[in-house]
């Protein structure tokens, strides 16, 4: 039995110069995955020794389907009928530019979609819904955030206060005040909007503290 331990073992070492001694492919067990056999004399890779990956630079798989109309649906059953037409990548927004979360969708009524209904677009496509609540109106059109671009103190008068913080820097010192002489406490900002602001609008920021005063929508600002 040793000698012929020994007698294989030596024939591996000896046929490993042309073939080596492994088990097969098909004996592994444990996993799916697969790689191809390159054809002989054909490039392993993409000529820069790493291969392309699957998909990169090539239009997307999915089927194609026309989106429909979903402006004046309630937000829930827009995002079903988009589901049951086999779109699956849905987002949506608050249209008023409030930054409000739509916790509830059943709350909240589509104002404006992403894509344009009647377009034609591959089901891997991502619809966003502009959407507002149900007892509010919608928009002309969506209104944007504001931002801080340029270190330049943005306009928040009338925006929510969680907008106005938002743009901001996340290092900014900030004070809100509730602008009634009641002392509220201004605890969800998206249901305030800006009276004042100091620094004025288009004023340098440099790090500067910021302060506010609100009041919830629907008041008027004293």
């Amino acid at each position: 039995m040793r000698t012929r331990v020994i007698g294989a073992a030596l024939f591996c070492a000896v046929a490993g110069l042309t073939v080596a001694c492994q088990p097969s492919d098909n004996s592994v067990t444990g996993g799916s995955t697969s790689s191809a056999t390159p054809t002989a004399g054909a490039p392993a890779g993409d000529g820069k020794g790493v291969g392309t990956p699957a998909g990169e630079g090539k239009p997307s798989g999915a089927a194609s389907k026309a989106v429909r109309d979903f402006v004046g649906m309630g937000l829930q059953s827009a995002q079903d009928a988009a589901q049951a037409d086999g779109f699956y990548a849905l987002k949506s927004h608050d249209a008023l530019g409030r930054g409000r979360m739509q916790a509830l969708d059943r709350n909240w009524k589509v104002c404006s979609q992403n894509v344009a209904a009647g377009t034609s677009v591959p089901t891997d496509t991502t619809l966003d819904f502009g959407s507002v609540k149900l007892e509010e109106t919608c928009p002309a059109r969506d209104e944007k955030e504001p931002t801080a671009a340029g270190g330049k103190m943005p306009d928040f008068k009338g925006k929510s206060m969680k907008a106005a913080r938002a743009a901001l820097d996340s290092g900014t010192s900030i004070t809100v005040k509730d602008a009634s002489a009641e002392g509220r406490w201004v605890l969800v900002e998206s249901n305030w909007q800006v009276c004042t602001q100091t620094p004025a609008a288009g004023a340098a920021l440099n790090g500067r503290p910021v302060t506010f005063t609100v009041v919830k929508f629907g008041e008027t600002c004293p």
